[in-house]
């Protein structure tokens, strides 16, 4: 969690306070699945990491997370998770720009829709705009009939 801007005291790492902080910070995220926050990253599971991530981005006070298929590798309750710390994220004024090929994740979350075509931006907007297949008809094509 604190990996390159550790906290310290007198030089020396403050591992007290950057346990506590982290745990209070899983608690408002209501991340429960971390068992311990000494545990190596490296036995979480796929959702537990991302919620990590989200975490540190939370910490340091960063005001855009981009997340790049965060639930590819997830089964249905890690990807309930992750969509939900996504929604925990807006709702505390952080955007996040998911980059995703899971239409369901990305209506069930996004407030705007943009698509692109062979590396081109072929449409945004509300995504109001967007039905599931428009937005295919988009990704596969680069246009569309089809009215939302």
């Amino acid at each position: 969690m604190y990996l390159g801007f550790e906290a310290t005291k007198h030089d020396i790492l403050d591992e007290i306070t950057m346990e506590l902080r982290t745990r209070q910070t899983l608690k408002e995220l209501s991340v429960s699945t971390v068992q311990s926050v000494r545990q190596l990253v490296g036995s979480l599971s796929g959702g537990q990491r991302q919620a990590i991530a989200v975490a540190r981005a939370v910490m340091r006070d960063d005001k855009l997370v981009i997340m790049d298929e965060p639930t590819a590798a997830l089964g249905v309750t890690q990807t309930a998770q992750v969509l939900e710390l996504i929604t925990t994220l807006a709702s505390r004024d952080i955007a996040v720009l998911l980059i995703s090929h899971n239409l369901t994740d990305v209506f069930q979350v996004a407030d705007r829709i943009a698509v692109m075509y062979l590396g081109n931006l072929v449409s945004s907007g509300p995504k109001s705009n967007y039905d599931m297949s428009s937005a295919v008809d988009l990704i596969t094509s680069g246009t569309t009939t089809r009215a939302a």
